[in-house]
């Protein structure tokens, strides 16, 4: 089992930048596949972008593709999402998600992850 705990939220300013991070603790951190979602007010959370356990491939929503980065550190058990021309429309609450068996269809849905952090709002706005 594994817990996530997410950090690095906040007010930004549209056309500027944050890094979350998503912290991990327990067991076997490199077999674990690493995800991001997030909720607009009055909608479903939604992919962002994941990262698999041997840090080959990444995965990205068009949405944020070109914009967001993320990457993983095994020696710290981390995960990072690196936003950059952030926009109003990518205010939402942030979500880590982990989990050791996923295929690539349900890596992009809420249900196919077993372990989440609790969430951390970003709010882009003047």
């Amino acid at each position: 089992q594994v817990q996530l705990v997410e950090s690095g939220g906040g007010l930004v300013l549209p056309g500027g930048s944050l890094r979350l991070s998503c912290a991990a603790s327990g067991r076997l951190f490199t077999s674990y596949h690493m995800g991001w979602f997030r909720q607009a007010p009055g909608k479903e959370r939604e992919f962002v972008t994941a990262i698999r356990s041997y840090g080959g491939n990444t995965y990205y929503a068009d949405s944020v593709r070109g914009r967001f980065t993320m990457s993983r550190d095994n020696a710290k058990t981390t995960v990072y999402l690196q936003m950059n021309s952030l926009k109003p429309e990518d205010t939402a609450v942030y979500y880590c998600a982990a989990d050791r068996q996923i295929t690539t269809m349900a890596l992009m849905t809420p249900g196919g992850w077993n372990y989440w952090g609790k969430g951390i709002l970003v709010t882009v706005s003047s």
